[in-house]
């Protein structure tokens, strides 16, 4: 195999390697906050060479900002028209932009889409926001909440009589944004690479929520979604798919939404024969609910998980963060990983032969500019591989 520069890489016989699928690929990322950085996290750990543009003084990374890892920072200020230039530099040996400002801001810096495009016409330019490039909302400042609340997703997340419960930043800014965002610059990447020209991908984090709630619209549109919260088969309302506490105050959870794994459930738990068939039967839903929630605590976690778990039950503890590293099944996938003494999750997706990696870099480097665009010069044209 052949480095960009030309030079021979040796690789294993197995061919495989821990370069990433996404190894030559540049990408230039504004610093900014929540679903745009952990983009970038995600394409680095697919091996993408990001380089991180923040402002002058700004403060290092902390060592245990997980999100923060594998990309070098260079300081620069946008407003400085020699520091523009050295941005512009970078831009035009670039395979992709990411930039989380509000709409317009990169315009009146002098590095929006069009300009940039005269540079470097083969660059994705990845924009995320929360409303989107347009529409009455653009300049509105917001947050993951504000939304998925737009989205209908907010609204269906919940106890049934309480108000909407905020699922972490999860819905939101990282799946409706991150994900969205790096499947555009991903599928843009690969267009560009047969029509050699670039293109805007317009990453809005309510517009990737509601695509999350495909399925949920589509039940609606029959007829099969009850807009009430914890009503509904997904939303907590249906008790064989639900959370239940412990005789130690901790909780399991079990999702046995077939029938064969509801019956298993019933007999596993000794259910009374009188509720076996009560599984889809919504008016015997609150005695279901309340003899599980009876069952689940004559135990501990730690002893359920000996009688349930492994088994089609559909059954799993809920494990809080300090925990997951020490759970069997994710230990046995090395589901953490150390780094310099600190644990991370693991990259993911898993891929079998250019395997993702976490790859560090000093808190305190802060390169200069000049010298990766001379690297970067250098350089082959990236190709997704």
């Amino acid at each position: 195999m052949m480095n960009r520069d030309g030079t021979t890489v040796s690789q294993p016989s197995n061919g495989v390697h821990d370069r990433g699928p996404l190894h030559g690929v540049r990408v230039v990322e504004f610093a900014g906050l929540g679903p745009g950085p952990f983009a970038c996290m995600l394409l680095a750990d697919m091996g993408a060479d990001v380089v991180r543009i923040d402002r002058p003084g700004a403060k290092p990374r902390h060592p245990k900002d997980l999100i923060g890892r594998g990309r070098r920072t260079v300081h620069l200020d946008l407003k400085d028209s020699e520091d523009r230039r050295r941005v512009l530099g970078l831009l035009e040996h670039a395979d992709a932009l990411v930039e989380g400002f509000r709409p317009g801001v990169m315009e009146r810096l002098g590095l929006g889409p069009e300009l940039v495009e005269q540079i470097n016409p083969r660059l994705v330019y990845g924009r995320m926001t929360g409303w989107g490039q347009d529409g009455p909302l653009a300049q509105a400042a917001g947050h993951d909440i504000n939304y998925i609340a737009l989205s209908g997703a907010l609204a269906a997340i919940g106890e049934g009589g309480s108000p909407p419960i905020p699922p972490l930043n999860l819905v939101g800014d990282y799946g409706g944004g991150s994900l969205y965002l790096v499947v555009g610059m991903l599928a843009g990447l690969l267009e560009a690479r047969s029509s050699g020209r670039g293109q805007v991908v317009d990453a809005a984090i309510c517009d990737g929520a509601l695509s999350l709630m495909s399925l949920a619209q589509g039940q609606r549109l029959r007829g099969t979604f009850m807009e009430q919260r914890g009503s509904n088969m997904l939303d907590g309302g249906a008790p064989y798919y639900a959370s239940y506490r412990t005789r130690d105050d901790k909780f399991v959870c079990v999702g046995a939404i077939e029938p064969q794994f509801f019956a298993l459930l019933c007999v596993k738990l000794d259910l009374d024969p009188a509720l076996r068939d009560a599984q889809h039967d919504r008016l015997r839903w609150p005695a279901l609910r309340s003899e599980l929630t009876r069952i689940f605590q004559t135990q501990t976690q730690a002893e359920w998980v000996a009688q349930l778990e492994g088994t089609d039950a559909c059954f799993a503890p809920v494990l809080a963060l300090s925990e997951v590293s020490g759970h069997p099944h994710m230990a046995a996938r090395s589901a953490m990983v150390d780094v310099d003494g600190v644990a991370y999750p693991a990259p993911a997706p898993r891929f079998s032969r250019t395997r993702s990696t976490i790859a560090e870099c000093n808190a305190m480097d802060i390169q200069e500019s000049e010298a990766i665009v001379g690297e970067w010069r250098l350089a082959a044209p990236a190709t997704i591989r």
